[in-house]
């Protein structure tokens, strides 16, 4: 056979099928050498290659990895709202693993942020489905255009940290369907991930390692996947049960191949069933081949360094400006002609950024480049000073008394804080969105001393702002920006770019506000998402709750005007959207428009509104572009679970469009056909339902007819008896009419059973 060509499973043994589904060890693919498959590396994202120094032997070490480039992480990145910046993102993610021999990565991770709590928010997208599938979908498309596969994760529902190995997620279909899944279905519709990684996590009572429904029902059936599955690592509980399922690989081995060599033989797992699986890996080493036998192969670190730069410059949202205290000014670097202010950095984080989460996608950066490093290589001025310490300890006098004098001698102070490692990371969940209190107490400290302050943030999932932010003129939440965000941060802060980035997950008052505290972290071994379809702003907005900063805030150095918004219907259930979009100042800078549906009259509780469309869009000082965005129908759509299907109604629906859920420019409508789908009429049907469906409406006219004819009992005519009458299944007629009722239902079947023939 050459060595060029892979075998099909058909060249296999049982023996050697049963191997493909398991890994060779912690970060490899199980090759069978005989037959000329290789056992690939796969290694952690998602935001960088953490290729472990120690993974030949199958160990792991997540702070001892070959370096790599720290790019910002999604909680940084989704704030870009900026597709084609993360697609490059993606393409310099896979250049670094063909240097190093890495098949997979894996990542990205598309789980819906569902309370800020959650230890892991910072390698996730948003709290926004739709958000989160259209911007994660470029690391996908990005790293699999060079011949790398991607691992897109975790299938489905780790939204919390807590007892993240075996809690039961209780979730409604519903909820399932247009919160928790619409990112997967998304990008595996459009860009087919090489593989999927299942959860840990139960789903409505079954580990999503051996949830037929979840892997192949829904997942390769009505969506299309043609890809593998993988278990996290350790989430494979029963290997028979979780082949059958639909999952591929199992990772890291347990060495128990010979259960499904038995399970076969014992007509437990059908020949055809492993084979699927089999071929499915050997699937997987064909795609990769190609980018695996590149030798020789070196990525550009400092390429690769600036693209970091650039999404971290993109990263940073300016949630504060008053006074227009930013940007600062140089002095001679930046304008020649103008006086230096004399400027006071205050804040560890200055020195010893927090650059990326805690677990296992800690990355070792190819180089690392604080803001006071950055400060040093520009010429910049500043006086230092740590204030505190990166731990949770208490505060220390000497440093704050050392801050508060720096403070004094300045004419602006940058105040670096934030959460450090120790206070939230993969493997529990955070138990307050505060900073730790030394640090608000020191800014309180140094606001007493100098009034021009501007606060710069470093955290993976959001934090109360409002109970310190009096004491602030400025505040940059710059999230976690990778190993280039000290120049990145430079960049924004002495006006080179304007930053431009937008929440993607709303800051409330007090995390109190959310509604999923009330099921939060579960008990007993279970967490009840009682709140349904109602996360992040779809409450906030839906309810009126006050937040400080809402879903798709962003401030700019420029300004810019929103107009000419119209919106033109292109098919019974499809809209197109436009904007003209105008920078109204002297400063070049970028604007996201952002699209939100807002349902009619609807059967079901919808939530105000929803994120549908979006574009990014960059504007010289007084230039315009005109905006389109195509509203499909899914656009308009909702999941009903008495149809088990996507529902649009009929009627009108607004389109707003905006700068954030809370800043809409201009609102239109557009009247849509509904897409005309109704429930089959029973006697368990109410009269109501019987006169909305189309048949049921003729019969219902019939039954009236038939009354004033003499031939049926008349139906009451009053308010109070049509209200309840409205609101019966037919088969309780007799409650309201007597014998009389029983004819009327009666009539209704027989004539149903004739027009629906």
């Amino acid at each position: 056979m050459s060595e060029a060509i892979y075998p099909s499973v058909k060249d296999l043994t049982l023996e050697e099928k049963a191997s493909l589904t398991s890994g060779g060890d912690a970060w490899h693919l199980q090759g069978v050498e005989s037959k000329g498959i290789p056992g690939y590396m796969i290694t952690d994202g998602p935001h960088g290659l953490r290729k472990s120094l120690a993974s030949s032997a199958g160990e792991t070490d997540l702070d001892d990895s070959v370096p790599a480039t720290c790019f910002p992480p999604a909680a940084g990145l989704s704030s870009s709202w900026n597709p084609e910046l993360i697609h490059k993102v993606g393409e310099a993610m896979a250049e670094e693993c063909i240097q190093e021999k890495v098949a997979v990565i894996l990542g990205p991770g598309v789980n819906i942020k569902r309370n800020p709590l959650g230890g892991r928010c910072f390698e996730y997208w948003s709290e926004d489905p739709y958000l989160a599938g259209h911007e994660a979908i470029g690391i996908v498309e990005g790293v699999q255009s060079k011949g790398v596969g991607t691992s897109l994760k975790h299938f489905a529902a780790n939204n919390q940290e807590t007892d993240r190995l075996r809690v039961d997620a209780r979730i409604s279909p519903r909820a399932l369907r247009e919160i928790y899944f619409p990112a997967f279905e998304h990008i595996v519709k459009k860009a087919q991930p090489w593989t999927i990684m299942c959860s840990y996590n139960r789903i409505n009572g079954v580990h999503s390692a051996q949830n037929h429904w979840l892997l192949t029902d829904v997942l390769r059936d009505e969506w299309g996947f043609d890809g593998i599955v993988m278990s996290d690592w350790g989430a494979d509980h029963d290997r028979g049960a979780s082949l059958n399922a639909g999952l591929n690989l199992e990772m890291p081995p347990s060495y128990t191949d010979d259960q499904i060599v038995y399970a076969v033989r014992d007509g437990l797992i059908t020949p055809a069933q492993l084979d699927r699986m089999a071929q499915g890996m050997i699937d997987l080493v064909n795609k990769t081949r190609a980018a695996m036998s590149i030798d020789n192969y070196r990525f550009d670190v400092d390429a690769h360094d600036e693209v970091a730069h650039q999404a971290a410059i993109e990263s940073i949202v300016m949630l504060k400006n008053d006074d227009a205290i930013l940007p600062l000014n140089a002095g001679p670097v930046a304008n020649p002609s103008a006086t230096p202010q004399k400027i006071a950095v205050i804040g560890e984080f200055a020195r010893t950024p927090r650059y990326q989460g805690g677990g296992s996608s800690h990355i070792t950066p190819t180089k690392m480049t604080s803001f006071l490093d950055t400060l040093a290589e520009r010429g910049i001025k500043a006086d230092f000073a740590p204030g505190f310490t990166l731990d949770l300890e208490p505060a220390d006098p000497a440093l704050e008394s050392e801050a508060v004098e720096t403070a004094k001698n300045a004419d602006v102070v940058l105040m670096f804080l934030g959460l450090p490692e120790t206070a939230e990371s993969e493997g529990f969940d955070r138990d307050t969105l505060d900073m730790p209190a030394k640090q608000i107490t020191l800014l309180e400290q140094v606001a007493a001393a100098n009034q021009n302050v501007v606060v710069v943030l470093s955290n993976g999932s959001v934090i109360t702002v409002a109970p310190w932010a009096k004491n602030a003129k400025g505040i940059l939440e710059s999230w976690l920006l990778g190993q280039s965000g000290g120049p990145a941060l430079a960049d924004v802060i002495f006006g080179q770019v304007s930053p431009s980035g937008k929440l993607a997950q709303s800051i409330p008052l007090d995390i109190n506000d959310d509604p999923s505290m009330l099921n939060w972290p579960g008990e007993e071994g279970h967490v009840d998402y009682g709140e349904g379809v109602f996360v992040g702003y779809r409450y906030y907005d839906t309810y009126g709750k006050a937040v400080d900063y809402p879903f798709g805030y962003g401030l700019s150095y420029a300004t810019f005007e929103i107009a000419d918004v119209a919106a033109a219907k292109t098919g019974a259930n499809t809209a197109t959207v436009t904007a003209t979009v105008t920078n109204t100042s002297d400063v070049d800078a970028a604007e996201t428009v952002q699209v939100y549906v807002a349902p009619g009259k609807a059967d079901v509780a919808r939530p105000k509104h929803e994120l549908k469309g979006f574009t990014k869009v960059f504007l010289k000082a007084g230039e315009s572009k005109t905006v389109t965005i195509d509203l499909d129908e899914r656009a308009f759509a909702y999941w009903s679970e008495k149809y088990n299907d996507w529902h649009v109604e009929a009627g009108e629906y607004a389109i707003e469009v905006g700068v954030s859920s809370r800043d809409i420019a201009d609102t239109v409508a557009v009247a849509l056909d509904g897409d005309g789908k109704t429930q089959p009429l029973t006697e368990w049907s109410t009269y109501g339902e019987w006169e909305a469906d189309p048949f049921g409406a003729k019969i219902v006219a019939a039954v009236a007819a038939a009354g004033e004819a003499g031939e049926l009992p008349k139906l009451p005519d009053n308010a109070m008896m049509r209200m309840f009458l409205n609101s019966m299944p037919i088969n309780s007629l007799p409650t309201l009419l007597g014998e009389g009722g029983k004819k009327i239902a009666q009539f209704m079947l027989d004539e149903y059973a004739k027009l629906s023939k």
